[in-house]
C-alpha cells in the first residue's frame, strides 16, 4: 500500500464477537465512502483484544461478509491480538512519566464509597491514587485528576466537550488479567496506522475525548472526527449484538 505524507487514511475496526450485523455495516458504509470520497486509503482492523469475548470464526465471517458486500481495503488487516507488546511499550512510557497507577479496588470494595455516574459509566473516585501499589500485579489506571475538559470538533455534531476530570474519572488502560484496554489499543494503532479521518458511531463521541487526551500524552497527531447517528431497532436502542441484532448472511450480500 503506498501511503504519502498527504494520502488521506481511514478505518474499520469491528470486533469478532459474532457476525457483522446492519448496524456495523452502516459504519463500514460510511468510513469507506469518505475515505474513497477523498481518494484515500480505508484499512481494516480486527479488534480481538478482549481475547473472552472473540467468537471463534468471527473475524474470518465480518471479512468474507465485507468482501461479499464488495469492500475492497488497502494494505493487511491488522489484528489487535498481534500487538500486545507495542501497547505494553507504550504503557510504559505512561508509567514513566507518572499518568498511571495500580488499582486493587473491586466491585465489593467500592459498596462502601459514594459512587458517581457519568455519560460512559460509573465514575472512579480514585481510591488508589496515592497508594504506590504493585504494578504488575493489578490493574492500571489513568490518573484524569488535573486534566478538565476535553473538547473537539465532530464533523457532523459541531462542538463536542467532556470534562474528563468530573464525568469520567480514572479509566482502566490494563485489566489485572492482562487485558490492555480499547482506549489504550485504539489510540495507538489509529497513530501507528496514520489514520487521519475517523468515522463511526455517536455513542463514541465520549471515548473520543479520552482517546483525544491520550493522543497528547503520546504527542500523536489529531485526526479528523466525523460520529454517525446510530442505527436503533424497535425499541429505540443502539442496534448491536447486545440487543440481538441479527448477523449479515454471507450468502445474501
Amino acid at each position: 500500500m503506498q501511503q504519502s505524507a498527504q494520502t488521506r487514511t481511514g478505518r474499520f475496526a469491528p470486533t469478532p464477537s459474532g457476525p457483522l450485523h446492519f448496524g456495523s455495516l452502516v459504519a463500514a458504509v460510511a468510513s469507506y465512502c469518505q475515505s474513497k470520497s477523498v481518494n484515500g486509503n480505508w484499512l481494516v482492523r480486527i479488534e480481538d483484544i478482549d481475547t473472552p469475548r472473540v467468537i471463534k470464526g468471527s473475524a474470518d465471517n465480518i471479512l468474507h461478509t465485507l468482501e461479499n458486500f464488495g469492500f475492497e481495503w488497502d494494505g493487511e488487516v491488522l489484528y489487535q491480538s498481534q500487538r500486545f507488546k507495542i501497547y505494553e511499550e507504550f504503557l510504559q512510557t505512561l508509567i514513566s512519566q507518572g499518568f498511571i497507577y495500580a488499582c486493587n479496588c473491586s466491585r465489593k470494595s467500592l459498596l462502601g464509597s459514594p459512587i458517581q455516574t457519568g455519560p460512559l459509566g460509573k465514575i472512579y473516585p480514585g481510591n488508589c491514587r496515592t497508594k504506590q501499589l504493585d504494578l504488575h500485579t493489578l490493574k492500571l489506571r489513568l490518573n484524569t485528576e488535573t486534566v478538565g475538559s476535553i473538547e473537539f470538533h465532530d464533523n457532523h455534531f459541531d462542538t463536542f466537550q467532556l470534562n474528563l476530570t468530573d464525568e469520567v474519572g480514572d479509566i482502566i488502560l490494563k485489566r489485572q488479567d492482562g487485558v490492555y484496554a480499547y482506549h489504550l489499543a485504539v489510540v495507538i494503532d489509529d497513530a501507528l496506522s496514520h489514520i487521519t479521518d475517523i468515522v463511526r458511531g455517536a455513542d463514541l463521541l465520549g471515548s473520543t475525548c479520552i482517546h483525544l487526551h491520550l493522543n497528547r500524552l503520546f504527542k500523536f497527531s489529531t485526526a479528523n472526527y466525523l460520529h454517525i447517528p446510530l442505527i436503533k431497532n424497535k425499541t429505540g436502542d443502539k442496534l448491536s449484538k447486545q440487543t440481538g441484532a441479527k448477523g449479515l448472511s454471507i450468502q445474501k450480500a
